[in-house]
């Protein structure tokens, strides 16, 4: 990661359902990063909504530095759930957040601890963010996914087609994950030099943008 010790926020990471294996990529970043954390989800195998954002919370509230949540699969919609509940108050500890393949809570085969989660929140994230999809996630569509981007105001990054960033998509590190995460830490400057399947950002509202967020919208991955 680029950013050097003194300036490195704290990251942490909520998991998708049911957590990850050792060989998942948000397994194998806590084991190579000293300021990442998995924030114990607790019954994350029948999670209950507002039982996850007590968790980020407090984990949140726990922190000693500037936090990137980092979060995958239903992780990303609790993350946009907590958001939501705390507004202005979110912003102030949270520099950026990583969302990758955030489920559809609202489709009509979602399992029922999917469901919980739902309506998914339309909310605008009141920080920088990136949601990264896949073209063949079998848990949400690559366009309701640029969908739920806009909703939340985000930036938007087509991955190619890694299923559900799960650990079957033998994805290692994730060096493409990496750069995004680096884009988050740094808080914006040179993104340029990322480039990966760049596409428009799409807005469900071009005037619920915020003089915050223009750094991250200003470049495509």
């Amino acid at each position: 990661m680029v950013a050097t010790a003194c300036h490195t926020p704290i990251c942490l990471a909520v998991p998708d359902l049911g957590g990850v294996t050792p060989r998942h990529w948000l397994a194998l970043w806590q084991r190579r990063y000293d300021h990442f954390h998995r924030i114990d989800m607790g019954a994350w195998d029948a999670p209950l909504r507002n039982s996850a954002l007590s968790h980020i919370d407090e984990n949140v509230r726990r922190a000693s530095a500037p936090v990137i949540l980092v979060a995958h699969g239903l992780g990303a919609l609790a993350v946009a759930w907590w958001a939501a509940l705390l507004g202005k108050r979110a912003a102030r500890r949270i520099q950026g957040a990583l969302l990758v393949g955030p489920v559809d809570a609202e489709r009509a085969d979602a399992e029922e601890s999917v469901r919980r989660f739902g309506p998914i929140p339309t909310a605008m994230l009141p920080f920088p963010s990136i949601v990264v999809a896949s073209e063949n996630d079998p848990y949400v569509d690559l366009d309701r996914a640029r969908e739920i981007a806009g909703e939340w105001t985000s930036d938007f990054v087509n991955a190619g087609s890694v299923g559900h960033f799960g650990t079957d998509a033998k994805l290692g590190h994730w060096p493409l994950g990496e750069r995004m995460l680096d884009i988050l830490i740094s808080g914006g400057p040179g993104l340029s030099r990322y480039t990966y399947r760049p596409e428009p950002p799409i807005r469900a509202n071009p005037r619920r943008r915020t003089a915050k967020n223009q750094g991250l919208h200003r470049v495509g991955l």
